[in-house]
């Protein structure tokens, strides 16, 4: 989501200026107060006065954001954010084409919604790996499918440069004659691109 103001915040009774960032998953407050919950945990979300309100656990919070902004906030806030499944394309008519091991639950409910397939019959295909040695080892499994438009994501851990991550994916991939269309959080320590074939 990426949203962020400095502006007028009371939690209860403190009160004072703030950064009040909006990610995807949470609300930060920075400053004169602090604050970080979970978006999921905010209840009776509404815009009065120029003014997000809302309830955490029982506690009554404003952010004085103005009514244009408010009115937007509210809306993120209140609109929930896609699955994972939905993010990667997959859905209960996907076949799938999975290389690897999965390493997180987020993912595994999201494979768990579709048909897994070998490589002729994929409509989709995830690769998860975490070195780009067990990643073109998954991309030669590939190389039958030549002239194939079947997009593929590519799973991997976040991390600090220098390390595995996505300068290195996207090396090995575009060496093979792929090319990265989008990028997608698969969790709090694994990240996602995906990759289809160059004039697909």
């Amino acid at each position: 989501m990426g949203r962020e103001a400095t502006v007028q915040c009371r939690w209860v009774e403190e009160a004072g200026l703030c950064k009040v960032l909006l990610e995807s998953n949470e609300l930060i407050v920075r400053g004169a107060l602090r604050r970080r919950v979970p978006i999921a945990t905010l209840r009776d979300v509404s815009v009065k006065n120029d003014e997000l309100q809302f309830t955490v656990d029982g506690d009554a919070v404003s952010i004085s954001l103005g009514s244009a902004l408010a009115q937007r906030w509210a809306k993120a806030v209140s609109t929930p954010p896609p699955s994972l499944a939905k993010k990667l394309g997959i859905s209960p008519a996907s076949r799938l084409m999975v290389l690897g091991e999965i390493q997180s639950k987020e993912l595994d409910a999201a494979v768990a919604e579709a048909e897994t397939v070998d490589a002729t019959d994929a409509s989709l295909i995830i690769i998860s790996v975490n070195n780009a040695h067990d990643l073109n080892l998954a991309v030669n499994r590939l190389a039958k499918r030549q002239s194939d438009a079947t997009p593929l994501w590519v799973v991997y851990p976040k991390g600090p440069a220098g390390v595995f991550g996505e300068t290195s994916v996207r090396e090995v991939l575009r060496k093979r004659g792929f090319i990265d269309t989008k990028v997608a959080s698969v969790s709090s320590a694994l990240t996602a691109l995906r990759f289809v074939r160059r004039g697909q």
